[in-house]
């Protein structure tokens, strides 16, 4: 019941932003990064190429992607919404491999900083916390998705989603949301079923 608790008093998609005052990067990412716009389908970053991007996203959403060799299949791990910042930290402040494909699920417009010009400014003094801070609440965010897995069946997982996020279903296709949540699109959509008529 605790776990439960925890995740339908989140405000956010991301928990990580919880705790956390990122307006100064948001006006950062508005006053000095490209506003841009991105389709649906077009890629932000493409997974075995250096990260480079990070941005702030003013509309629309975008989603976090791997490939597994094996399978031949893609497999969606996360979301970004309207309001939150997007890109494959931390190894964009370093230009690493990276791990992610990130794909516009939908038009967005946003607002594109070189993830260089990020790690200068968070290594400059008095943003050195901040940047700490980040890492702290990305992997706290992380940690709890994972062990949700575990402790939590997956029709919990898909109304606290829906709590933490009730525009997911507008959003984002249900076969994403089955990818996010690793069953198949059957099962989301009995799950829905079953919320909607009350079986």
């Amino acid at each position: 019941m605790r776990v439960v608790f925890y995740l339908m008093s989140n405000k956010h998609f991301n928990t990580y932003k919880e705790g956390l005052d990122l307006e100064f990067l948001r006006e950062y990412c508005m006053e000095h990064g490209e506003r841009r716009t991105f389709l649906r389908g077009e890629t932000l970053e493409e997974a075995g190429e250096p990260a480079q991007w990070v941005a702030y996203v003013e509309r629309g959403c975008f989603r976090y992607m791997v490939h597994n060799e094996e399978e031949g299949k893609d497999y969606c791990t996360g979301f970004a919404f309207e309001g939150e910042f997007v890109g494959d930290y931390p190894n964009c402040l370093s230009s690493k491999t990276s791990e992610v494909t990130i794909v516009a699920g939908t038009s967005c417009k946003v607002f594109l900083l070189a993830g260089e010009e990020l790690r200068e400014l968070l290594d400059s003094d008095g943003m050195r916390d901040l940047k700490q801070a980040i890492s702290d609440h990305l992997f706290s965010q992380v940690y709890t998705q994972y062990l949700d897995t575990y402790r939590m069946t997956t029709r919990e997982r898909y109304k606290c989603l829906l709590l933490r996020c009730p525009e997911i279903v507008q959003s984002i296709n249900l076969k994403d949301i089955a990818s996010y949540l690793r069953v198949s699109p059957t099962t989301i959509s009995n799950i829905r079923r079953e919320i909607t008529f009350g079986l």
